[in-house]
């Protein structure tokens, strides 16, 4: 391994230090080895390449600004030429620490050594200095020292010559017998490019070239903690916390879980969080194209009894959640948020501010698209979240695309719930502890609001309801403002599921005594289809009364074809708040 042709002597003006061949015309060194590159010539020669200088230039380089607690201190240089050399190889990360620790070697140009001399080092702990640098100490008492003409050197494996890192500050004078080495996972944090050479347990070459690729395509600025952001979302609550140091870069957060995560689930979650958030289609589909988790590593879709109830499982619905609500510019537009939950975890699909006339076909776009995140055989929800005075709104009645005209809630099992009781905390803790009373019992109870109850007190409704009722049915849509203030009551008093029909009886004090009243046949039919119903199986229950409705061929409309379904369980879509806002700008 010694006479390993790609260890690279850098000059530049005055200065001297080493460097090494990474490609056949790129050589990394440290940025204050070429500190003067702006006023000086930078030359490289090989120490075993007949001492030839080759022109170089600086090309890339980490961000150093010269004092030397400074992080990325890492140069690349171009050389004016390709050399005919084969160039240095890397090992894992890993590899330059265990017990008993390994034997490490640099090559540097130390003064009085023009050729070249060896250094034998070993790394004190894998743990980082400052997120930046691991610590070297002397092999033995005796030998070289990384004296001055060592930084840049590569730093490899004695037994078998493969790179982890580079000599980035060495001693001062020869009685110090420690450094510190930029390791090569740092390095790559700083040039992207270098990641294809560095081995990764999970990722080969090609799929880490492809990942940084399609990063450099987005060209787009990074605000504030947006790569901490997706880092978090990738690896999860209970996932590694956030690295020491901060990420820079979208590519840092994406080379930290390549290298240190190691979780493909991780990576996929990440690469197509980002897709969310770009307008151009073949990125955003090559981005989703991601090679998908190995089997082992995804979440087992198989649904599990809850062990404190035996009930079923919340998670055997694969929501697609819209939630739609005013932007809050003043401007009359909405923020329309698609996502899509596997195996419980939330993933947004799209996310737009749009004036109302855009809404319903970029949602409609969104949801087909959300339909590429579930797993074959998932039994899907459409929820819409919607502000209270879009409640009554005929989502279920939309056309399914711009090529079918089948309504939409034929099409899925389909449901409705209110934007502002999805956002208080104390009605999303009332909500959870109504299931958890409805998984302990076989039947849920039915309060029917008939047309002639509108004049109800709504206090007293509202903490009636918290106490008795499961459902709530009402027999005239929430237009009037009776109707409505019974309405808010029932979203008051947390009851999880409300039915009611979106055109019909206006809600008159004296219609119930009508025997053709359309409220009061509703809500009879309605009854007679709830009994005996598990609650959890309503959406797909609904969802078949509105097929059969939509495809009646009767003179009278079914008494189901406007039936509109509001239906909440926050542990079927947890993580209420989500992402309201591209985090990439």
């Amino acid at each position: 391994m010694s006479s390993a042709s790609w260890h690279a002597r850098i000059s530049c003006g005055r200065d001297t230090g080493a460097g090494f061949l990474v490609t056949e015309q790129h050589v990394l060194t440290c940025a204050h080895v070429v500190a003067r590159s702006d006023t000086e010539a930078v030359a490289v020669s090989f120490a075993h390449g007949g001492y030839e200088e080759v022109p170089a230039r600086v090309v890339a380089h980490g961000g150093w600004d010269g004092r030397e607690t400074d992080p990325g201190d890492l140069a690349v240089l171009e050389l004016d030429r390709p050399v005919p050399m084969k160039p240095a190889e890397f090992a894992t990360p890993t590899d330059a620490y265990g017990e008993p620790p390994r034997r490490l070697l640099a090559y540097g140009f130390p003064k009085r050594y023009d050729e070249g001399t060896f250094a034998e080092y070993r790394a004190t702990a894998e743990q980082l200095i400052a997120g930046e640098w691991v610590q070297l100490e002397s092999w033995a008492a005796h030998g070289q020292s990384l004296a001055p003409g060592f930084s840049g050197a590569a730093v490899t494996l004695a037994d078998t010559g493969r790179v982890v890192g580079m000599v980035s500050a060495a001693a001062r004078s020869p009685e110090i017998r420690n450094g510190r080495m930029l390791p090569s996972q740092v390095m790559a944090r700083y040039w992207p490019r270098l990641a294809d050479l560095i081995p990764t347990p999970e990722y080969g070459q090609g799929e880490k070239g492809h990942l940084r690729l399609l990063l450099a395509r987005l060209q787009f600025p990074v605000p504030e903690h947006s790569p901490e952001r997706l880092y978090q979302d990738a690896v999860g609550p209970l996932g590694p916390p956030l690295p020491p140091h901060r990420f820079t870069s979208l590519w840092d957060a994406a080379w930290y879980l390549l290298s240190e995560v190691q979780d493909p689930a991780a990576v996929t979650r990440f690469t197509t969080r980002l897709a969310d958030f770009v307008d151009d289609t073949p990125t955003r589909t090559a981005l989703r194209a991601w090679p998908a988790a190995p089997r082992a590593h995804r979440p087992d879709p198989t649904p599990k009894p809850r062990p404190e109830t035996g009930g079923a499982d919340p998670h055997t619905w694969s929501p697609i959640l819209v939630e739609i609500a005013p932007s809050g510019s003043g401007d009359g537009r909405f923020l329309v948020e698609v996502s899509a939950y596997n195996g419980g975890h939330r993933r947004v699909v799209g996310s737009r501010r749009l004036p109302v006339e855009r809404v319903r076909p970029y949602t409609l776009e969104r949801i087909d698209e959300a339909y590429h995140e579930l797993e074959p055989g998932a039994q899907e929800l459409i929820a819409f979240v919607l502000p209270r005075r879009w409640l009554n709104a005929d989502v279920a009645h939309w056309k399914r695309s711009a090529d079918d005209d089948s309504p939409l809630g034929s099409f899925a099992p389909l449901v409705v719930m209110d934007l502002e009781r999805r956002r208080s905390g104390g009605l999303q803790h009332k909500l959870r502890q109504k299931w958890q009373h409805l998984d302990a019992r076989p039947t849920a109870r039915l309060h029917r609001i008939d047309c002639w109850s509108v004049g109800q007190d709504q206090v007293k409704l509202t903490i009636g309801l918290r106490r008795d009722a499961d459902m709530v049915g009402f027999a005239t849509p929430p237009r009037a403002d009776r109707v409505r203030r019974l309405f808010q009551a029932s979203l008051n008093a947390a009851v999880p599921v409300m039915l009611w029909p979106r055109t019909g009886c206006r809600g008159e004090h004296r219609c119930g005594e009508s025997a053709d009243c359309r409220g009061s046949a509703f809500l009879d039919r309605l009854a007679e289809h709830l009994a005996n119903l598990p609650i959890r199986e309503l959406p797909r229950h609904v969802h078949e009364l509105r097929e059969t409705a939509y495809a009646s061929d009767a003179p009278e409309p079914h008494w189901a074809y406007d039936l509109a379904l509001l239906w909440e369980d926050p542990e079927c879509l947890p993580d209420p708040v989500g992402y309201l806002h591209s985090p990439v700008g």
